[in-house]
Formats: structure tokens, C-alpha cells, sequence
């Protein structure tokens, strides 16, 4: 009789609340008018009140104050907890924050009581929104993912529920300037409200206004000012089939700050006027805090006073409602008192716990110390065996490294033998190289000399012939065909005197590097030494050619000491890296096309650290790079034929290198000039023989 004496007083209520209602009341009401049993009709009461969560707070407290009555006359505490969670928006909106938090945390323990993981979900839900209103968003995230994490372990189905925790993460977010994460949350909440779900919306309707706007203070503050107005206009029309006065207050105040930012105070106040009204209805107390100081604030700019007054008297209502100092103690008091309450469970829970573990301790501690004797005598022998292992291990470990190190001492010594091997293999090989050299030399020296001798007495003997002929009355033909014959003989001769002349000196060098003689060291003035061959060896080619001329200059280093050298061996050297220099320089200066082109050769000496250093530099035609790398090499030369027998560097590089330990490098550009440096040991070595 109850039940139906209040579903027709509901049916009086309907036309006095229809402008109020959201899509979901219809269903509700009509459910509610059918409903059979009492549970039924409290839970019935607990949707229906929040169908009219952000439209009309009147019928929010008139329905969650019946479902709470006859929640409690029945007993049933699933009910009780789900309508004092309604009750706690009222509260919540109008800024008695500690009111709502105190409903809240009833609610969530009664929710808790009753097992009911979706009334808990959704009022750990609302608590967060407590401290969001407050701008403390980390306590705010913490109630958060403890209501997703609720709805996931227990397989809730409601996506509108499931929307609204996954925006109120990303709002949260965004006020603690996190965007990326702010946008990953806001795309997934915006992702689940694209298409309804197939048992449609929950009592708490479509969640995308609240969605949409959010999303919009997202773009606005990554600086996409168009997108983000695109989002609020959005926002406010899918207000209004919802009939969501709270998202479209919230979009069109935040349609008025980003007017404020821009500068562009008409839009700035024409939104902010709507967001005032829409707020004032509910009243949404935090948006018309903001919303009134951001007016006061234009009209100051603007030097209106009576409006400036008026939006600051509204401003002051609602931050005296919403800041309270002593509602934030409250708040303060009840959150604090709540987490002693949740201490006290924990500790009481951890304390029954404990006890459950001790007696379970006591009951296999006998058992534990039969096993732990068992044990202590098994690791005894353990050690025992482990530690004789570990002395055999010692033991083998260093038999290994003594072993290797005999080994690597082996190895040393055999690679040691090998090059002590081949180097006297490779002396053995030079050795009989220059003794077969010096043989063929001898064997040749004197058919060579003998060539000479008679091709010169040849040619004498031609001259004679020619001058005895001379005397005889011949005809004139005869006489020219007779002096003719004669004139190729001679030359004949004269070719083979040049050549047997090549020859000879060819078998003097081989003589000269084949000899096994023993050279003597002697301190030697190197600047003294090498300035006497290059005077010597010009000297020496002006007697040859007296229309050759160079220039010599010549720059020594007084503070080189004396070296000891084998001073026969490194004046051939000199001689023929000099030989090298004046003929380059003869060569440029026949074959050059510039009339200013002056022969040029350079005697440079210097101490550099523990070596002495010569350098012979000439400014002729310069040397190839192919010629260089074979330049040292036996028989190479790059003089004409017939006035070069490739042995001079060869046995100068030998000499350099072997019989004094130093080194012989040559520099060239081509065109330019040719540099030879020696580079000797101030303390030297022992001669060896150039074998």
C-alpha cells in the first residue's frame, strides 16, 4: 500500500520536474512505478536521483531521501550506502565540501560492508572530486585509480562510470601539467563514448560533455586555441539533450577565460554571463567563484565600478562557501579522522594476521628444528668436502698457471729461434751472394779491362792508318770511301771504350759492396764531412763539363757533436746522393723552357734529440710517385740509359741502414725539388759488412 501511495505521489512530481530531466529519468520513473519489492525500490530511488545530478539538486536530495528512509526501516545497507552517496553531490556542488566528505566516506563504508564494488567505485569516484574542486590533485588521482581499479576487479559493465573515472585521471593530469599523460587518458574516455553501449547509458547518462570540454583545456593548453573553442561549443550542445547544466557551465566559463587571455573582453563577457546563469541555477559554486571573479576582474580593467562591485559581491558568497577556512579545517579533520579509521582496520586486520601466523608458527617450529638438526649435519660434511675440494681446486689452479707460464716461456723462446733462424739463414744467403758476386766480378774485371785496352789501341792504330794512307796518292773516291770506313771505326771503337768503361764501373761497385773487409769507426765532423763531397763531387763534374754551373748553399748546425762512422762508406754515400743532385739539376736546366730558372742544390744538417740528420736537397724536375716507391731498390735508376747503373742508391740505403743503423728517406714533388735525408745514431753501432 506504501509503495503505491508513492508511486502516485511521484506521478505529481513529474510535471513539476520534466524540464529537469536527463534522457534516463522516463525509464527510471516508469521502472520505479513497477517495482516489487522494497530493495528493488531503494536502488530504483538511488538512479533516479542521479538522473538529475547536474540539471535539478532539489530532486537529487527529494529521491535519495526516500530511497535513504526506506533504506534503513528495511535494513538493507547496499541501499543506504549507494543513497548517501547521492546525497553527497548536493553537498559537493553547492561547496560544503566537508559535508560531502563526510556522506562519501559513510557511503564508502557501507558500500564496503555490502560487498557492493560498483556504490564503491563510484564514491571513491565522487571523493576525488572533493579535492579536484580544491585544486589538490594528487590526493585526487589517488582516489581515482583506486575506484578504476575497483571497477576492473570486479568486471563491472558500465561504460558511463568507466568514462567518467578515466576523464577525471586526465583532468587531473592536466592540472598537474602532465599532458601526455592528460591526453592519454582523455582519448581512451573519449574513445568509449564514441557509440552507446548496447544496454544503453547508466542512470548517469552520456558522459561525453564533461569529455569534450576537457578536452578542449587540453588543446588550449598546448596553444590550439581553434580546436579548443571547436571543443567547448561541442561540449555545450551535447549538454543539452543531456541535460547537463554543469558541463555547459563549465564550457562556457571556459569559453570566457580563453576570450580573457586573448584579450577579446566582449566574447570574454558574453560567455562568462551564461556560465554565470547556468551556474547560479544548480548552483554549481566552484564555477561561479571563477566565473564572478573573472568578471570583476574585466569590469576593473574596464573601470566599471557598480559591475566590478556586484561580481565581486558574488565572488565573495562563493569563496566564503567554497574556502571556508573553517569548512577546510573540516575537511581536513574528516580526512584525517577516516585515515586513522582505515590505520585502525589495517592494523587490526594485520593483527589477526599475525596471530593466525603464529600459532601456524608453533605448530611447524618442532618440525623446522628436526629439520634444521638434519640439515646442520648434512652442511657440516659439506663443508667439510667443500673445503678439501676447494684445496685440490688451489692445487690444480696453480699446476695450470705454472704451466702456462712455461708454455708462454716456450713460445717466447721458439719465436725467439725462428727469428734468430732466419736471420741467419738471410746473412748465410747474403753472404754467398757476395761472395758469388765478388767472383763473377774478378771473372769479369779482366776481359772487361782487356776490351778496353784493345779497342783504345784499335782505335790508335785507326788514326795511324788514316794518317799513313794520307800520304799515298789515291784516287778521290777511294780516298773519301778509305776515310769514311776509317771515321766508323773509330766510332766503333770509341763506343766500345764507353761501354767497357760502364762495365768496368759496374764490376767496381759489386767489388765495392761485395767486400767482406772489416770497417773502422771513427769520430767524424759530419758538417766538415759532407760539405768537403759536395764540393768535391761539383769540382769534380765541372772538370767534366765546364759549361755546368749550380748554385750551393749550405746551412750546418753548429751544435751537432762528432759521430762515429766509417767515414769511406758514408762518403760514397754523399757522393752519389750529390752525383743525384747535380745531375737533376743539369737535367732541368737543359730541358726547362724558363730563362730564370737557377740550379739550386742545399746541404742542410741539424741535431735532432740522440740523432744527426743530412739532408740534400736539389730544386731539379722532381721525382714520380711510382718512382718513388722503388727508388732504393737494385738496378732502378732514373738517369737515360748508358749514364746510370741503378746499384748507386741501393748500396747508399744498404750502407745507411745496415752498416750504421740509420735511415735514408727520400721527398720529391714533382717540378719542384728532390730531398735525400740521412738520418744517423750519435752513439752509432757496430760495422757490419754490406753483404
Amino acid at each position: 500500500m506504501i509503495a503505491r501511495l508513492l508511486g502516485c505521489f511521484l506521478l505529481l512530481l513529474y510535471a513539476f520536474q520534466g524540464a529537469g530531466q536527463s534522457p534516463q529519468t522516463a525509464a527510471f520513473q516508469q521502472a520505479l512505478a513497477h517495482a516489487s519489492t522494497d530493495t528493488s525500490r531503494v536502488l530504483l530511488l538511488a538512479e533516479l536521483s542521479a538522473t538529475y545530478r547536474y540539471s535539478h539538486f532539489d530532486s537529487v536530495q527529494w529521491y535519495a531521501l526516500q530511497g535513504l528512509k526506506l533504506a534503513r526501516r528495511i535494513g538493507y545497507a547496499k541501499g543506504e550506502g549507494r543513497c548517501l552517496s547521492r546525497l553527497a553531490i548536493l553537498p559537493s556542488e553547492r561547496g560544503n565540501l566537508p559535508e560531502a566528505l563526510r556522506l562519501n566516506l559513510q557511503a564508502l563504508q557501507l558500500n564496503r560492508q555490502s560487498h557492493d564494488s560498483r556504490g564503491v567505485a563510484r564514491t571513491l569516484n565522487q571523493t576525488g572530486l572533493l579535492y579536484f574542486a580544491l585544486d589538490d590533485f594528487r590526493p585526487s588521482l589517488r582516489y581515482y585509480f583506486q575506484a578504476r581499479t575497483t571497477y576492473q576487479q570486479a568486471h563491472l559493465n558500465d561504460v558511463s562510470l568507466l568514462a567518467s573515472i578515466t576523464t577525471n585521471i586526465g583532468a587531473s593530469y592536466q592540472g598537474l601539467a602532465l599532458l601526455d599523460s592528460a591526453s592519454y587518458y582523455l582519448r581512451e574516455a573519449h574513445d568509449l563514448t564514441v557509440t552507446p553501449p548496447p544496454s544503453g547509458w547508466s542512470c548517469w547518462g552520456n558522459p561525453q560533455p564533461y569529455i569534450l570540454r576537457e578536452l578542449g583545456r587540453l588543446q588550449a593548453s598546448r596553444g590550439l586555441t581553434s580546436s579548443a573553442v571547436d571543443h567547448y561549443h561541442r561540449s555545450a550542445r551535447a549538454a543539452i539533450p543531456e541535460h547537463d547544466l554543469r558541463s555547459r557551465c563549465r564550457a562556457f566559463q571556459y569559453l570566457a577565460e580563453l576570450y580573457y587571455r586573448r584579450q577579446q573582453t566582449d566574447s570574454c563577457v558574453f560567455y562568462a554571463r551564461k556560465s554565470l546563469a547556468v551556474g547560479q541555477t544548480l548552483p554549481f559554486v566552484v564555477a561561479v567563484l571563477r566565473t564572478s571573479t573573472l568578471l570583476a576582474d574585466v569590469f576593473r580593467a574596464r573601470g566599471q565600478s557598480d559591475s566590478t562591485l556586484k561580481y565581486m559581491g558574488i565572488m565573495l558568497t562563493a569563496q566564503d562557501s567554497l574556502h571556508n577556512p573553517q569548512r577546510i579545517k573540516q575537511l581536513d579533520a574528516i580526512g584525517f579522522n577516516e585515515q586513522l579509521r582505515l590505520r585502525q582496520l589495517e592494523e587490526e586486520r594485520a593483527e589477526l594476521t599475525s596471530s593466525f601466523r603464529l600459532y601456524a608458527l608453533w605448530a611447524g617450529l618442532g618440525t623446522l628444528l628436526l629439520v634444521a638438526l638434519l640439515l646442520g649435519r648434512h652442511i657440516y660434511k659439506q663443508k667439510q668436502a667443500n673445503q678439501r675440494l676447494r684445496h685440490l681446486n688451489n692445487q690444480i689452479n696453480q699446476q695450470k698457471e705454472e704451466l702456462t707460464r712455461q708454455r708462454d716461456t716456450l713460445g717466447r723462446m721458439v719465436q725467439q729461434l725462428r727469428t734468430t733462424q732466419s736471420q741467419l739463414v738471410l746473412r748465410e744467403k747474403m753472404a754467398s751472394l757476395g761472395e758469388l758476386m765478388a767472383s763473377v766480378a774478378h771473372e769479369i774485371k779482366t776481359p772487361m779491362s782487356s776490351v778496353k785496352n784493345f779497342a783504345a789501341i784499335s782505335a790508335s792504330l785507326c788514326q795511324d792508318l788514316r794518317e799513313e794512307l794520307a800520304k799515298t796518292a789515291l784516287p778521290i773516291d777511294d780516298q773519301q770511301m778509305i776515310d769514311e770506313m776509317f771515321n766508323n771505326l773509330s766510332q766503333y771503337q770509341s763506343r766500345i771504350v764507353l761501354d767497357s768503361q760502364r762495365a768496368e764501373g759496374f764490376v767496381n761497385s759489386m767489388l765495392d759492396y761485395s767486400s767482406t773487409g772489416p770497417a773502422q769507426r771513427q769520430a767524424t765532423d759530419l758538417n766538415l764531412l759532407a760539405n768537403e763531397y759536395m764540393r768535391f763531387t761539383y769540382n769534380d763534374l765541372r772538370l767534366k763539363n765546364r759549361l755546368f754551373n749550380t748554385a750551393l748553399f749550405y746551412y750546418p748546425d753548429e751544435m751537432l757533436p762528432t759521430v762515429p762512422v766509417v767515414r769511406q762508406e758514408l762518403g760514397r754515400v754523399l757522393i752519389s746522393l750529390f752525383t743525384n743532385a747535380f745531375h737533376a739539376v743539369h737535367q732541368r736546366q737543359r730541358q726547362a723552357a724558363e730563362e730564370d730558372y737557377v740550379p739550386q742544390v742545399t746541404l742542410r744538417t741539424r741535431l735532432l734529440g740522440e740523432q744527426a740528420e743530412i739532408r740534400v736537397r736539389d730544386n731539379g724536375p722532381g721525382v714520380s710517385e711510382e718512382s718513388l716507391t722503388d727508388i732504393f731498390q737494385r738496378f732502378f735508376t732514373t738517369k737515360p740509359d748508358g749514364e746510370g747503373m741503378g746499384l748507386g742508391l741501393w748500396v747508399s740505403y744498404d750502407i745507411v741502414t745496415r752498416g750504421h743503423g740509420g735511415m735514408l728517406a727520400v721527398e720529391s714533388k714533382l717540378g719542384e725539388y728532390t730531398e735525400f735525408i740521412i738520418t744517423l745514431p750519435l752513439q752509432g753501432k757496430p760495422a757490419v759488412s754490406a753483404v
